[in-house]
């Protein structure tokens, strides 16, 4: 039983391999019709962020980096009032029929949500999640590339329909070379995977029809009699949910991210993507016509998948503990969507061999791509990706991890931090935990343990500038307070804001806010430099940090401020891409180069 786990990871890196290997077979091809997805949608917040995406999936298709003869979109949210991702859900159904009429109802479509703005991990902010870099691939895989590898078995078996998934997570599976993964049933298709009792609770959870088989199996075909959106212990034992290790053998199940199964524990069954035939899309389709403008937010999760199953009960529309802002219309649009989608059915693809790892957070950026062996091992993550840097990588435990990137081979990276599209000079020393991306550091620094440093182009009054952001991989840039008075709340680095403030030498007005001033944060702070070249930026901003460990005043006066938030919105994104694409060809040469050289 102690081989179990590492069998896992066997099948699973098999597995995994064999659909990278497909996915590179295929970029760059025309692919033929019934072979890969007819349409891949990827949503975007607001125009700001539908350029950046075009521009990014322009180059990726000019690089010959994606399957050709594919039609990839971006769809927009409507300007206004958040939506979530049910709604971007909605909003693409739309673009989809003012785009093709009624022909879209025989195309098999991916539907990527990528809409948020990543304050949880904010280097994936001004260009994306879906463009977030991975430590493998060359060139360097994106997240897009990733699910596009991943899902490369779908569209074959499928019948005309969405497939609906989250930009910053990534579902690794293995089954029976006899066995395939059919979305061909009416109604609603999810995948689910075992998982511990604890990860439940931040989840979608089913509880599955009770279902009569004589041994355990890779992949299993199961009705959900309903489903539970992020319950509690108590909840999924009071509906069933939970089960419990029979006679065969459960001991191959892994949960994923950093909680894995004990062999004998309890276990319940979490979602991650889901199929909608073309008959349920346009139902939704219909009713969004209808109500016309949507005003708060829906969870495609949430209240999509909770109306199905004959189970579903709609106490859970008057249920509001897991939003994040309560509207007046939410419950009433909540229980329209539980109409209408009642009786509807739940298919469950059961992943035995399954784990599901999220990559939306800073701790869970770095714990996956420097510590956990298990993703490491499973994707074939490398500890230094497409980069020049003479560091000869630890093999087991902590590493630090860099992604497209050129470090002199003096400068030093301490484990469990990870550097992508940057350049580091010789005396350059980045601590544990630190996050360092897009910038260029030619003089001496010291980036200090647990770091976050980020830096962007700019393009302000026709003029390209720079600004990098800086701050700890712990502060929570989403944490709001509603007064100045309540500042001193929020945390910068560990330190109180107030006290940062006073060292930077910056006066607590209404001014050192942008946008909404009933909403205070580190995210709408105007505290980060505006400078004329890129080094310049990301020496100024680390001045900063500095000034706050060593209480020393840095004074920000003379310097034009900006806050994350408009950062966003003067971001250059054709200037960012030039910076990756020069390292690129950089490291290209260099290895040709040492190839030539090579006895």
């Amino acid at each position: 039983m102690a081989a179990a786990k590492p069998l896992l990871g066997v099948s699973l890196r098999e597995a995994t391999q064999r659909k990278l290997q497909r996915f590179s077979e295929l970029r760059g091809k025309p692919v033929a019709a019934g072979e890969f997805w007819d349409i891949v949608a990827i949503t975007a917040a607001d125009e700001k962020q539908e350029l950046a995406y075009k521009q990014q999936l322009s180059e990726k298709l000019k690089k010959k980096e994606l399957p050709l003869g594919v039609q990839y979109y971006v769809f927009v949210d409507p300007a206004g009032a958040k939506i979530g991702n049910g709604g971007s859900t909605l909003c693409a159904l739309r673009c989809l029929e003012k785009l093709y009429g009624d022909k879209w109802n025989s195309f098999t479509i991916l539907l990527i949500h990528s809409g948020g703005y990543s304050q949880r991990l904010p280097n994936a902010s001004a260009l994306g999640k879906i463009f977030t870099a991975l430590p493998f691939g060359n060139p360097i895989f994106q997240m897009l590339e990733l699910k596009l590898a991943m899902y490369i078995d779908f569209p074959s078996y499928m019948k005309p329909g969405i497939l609906v998934t989250c930009a910053d997570d990534i579902e690794l599976y293995s089954i029976e070379e006899c066995e395939l993964i059919r979305f061909d049933k009416p109604g609603f298709t999810a995948l689910a995977h075992p998982s511990s009792l604890t990860v439940g609770t931040t989840h979608g959870v089913f509880v599955l029809e009770p279902f009569n088989y004589l041994e355990y199996r890779d992949l299993e075909y199961r009705c959900c009699h309903r489903f539970l959106h992020k319950p509690s212990i108590e909840q999924m034992h009071q509906f069933n949910a939970v089960c419990r290790p029979g006679n065969f053998s459960h001991q191959d199940l892994a949960g994923g991210d950093s909680t894995s199964l004990n062999l004998d524990s309890e276990y319940v069954y979490t979602d991650s993507l889901f199929y909608m035939d073309h008959k349920s899309a346009k139902k939704l389709l219909t009713f969004y016509e209808e109500i016309g403008t949507l005003n708060c937010e829906i969870d495609a999760y949430g209240d999509f998948l909770q109306a199905l199953g004959p189970g579903a009960t709609v106490e859970y529309t008057r249920n509001t503990s897991n939003v994040t802002k309560e509207e007046a219309e939410l419950i009433n649009i909540r229980q329209r969507i539980f109409h209408l989608l009642k009786g509807t059915s739940l298919n469950v693809v059961v992943l035995n061999k399954s784990k599901f790892y999220h990559i939306g957070t800073t701790e869970e950026y770095l714990f996956h791509f420097t510590s956990d062996s298990s993703l490491k091992s499973e994707l074939g993550l490398q500890s230094i990706a497409f980069s020049i840097f003479s560091a000869t990588p630890k093999c087991s435990g902590n590493t630090s991890c860099i992604i497209q990137s050129i470090l002199d081979s003096r400068c030093s990276v301490a484990a469990g931090s990870v550097v992508e599209y940057s350049r580091l000079g010789p005396d350059v020393s980045v601590g544990e935990n630190c996050i360092i991306s897009g910038c260029y550091i030619i003089t001496a620094a010291v980036l200090p343990a647990d770091s976050f440093v980020c830096s962007l182009s700019l393009k302000m009054n026709g003029h390209l500038k720079y600004a990098t952001m800086a701050f700890g991989v712990q502060d929570n840039l989403k944490r709001n307070v509603k007064t100045l008075s309540d500042i001193k709340l929020l945390q910068f680095f560990g330190v109180c804001f107030l006290s940062c403030l006073n060292i930077w030498n910056l006066k607590v007005t209404d001014e050192l806010f942008s946008g909404n001033k009933a909403c205070l944060s580190l995210w709408n702070a105007r505290i980060f430099p505006v400078c004329s070249s890129l080094s310049d930026s990301v020496t100024t901003s680390l001045k900063m940090l500095s000034a706050i460990q060593n209480k020393s005043v840095f004074s920000l006066n003379n310097y034009k401020l900006l806050s994350i938030e408009e950062m966003l919105v003067y971001k250059d994104v054709e200037d960012m891409i030039t910076y990756r694409e020069q390292i690129f060809l950089e490291i290209t040469l260099s290895k040709k180069q040492f190839e030539l050289e090579a006895p």
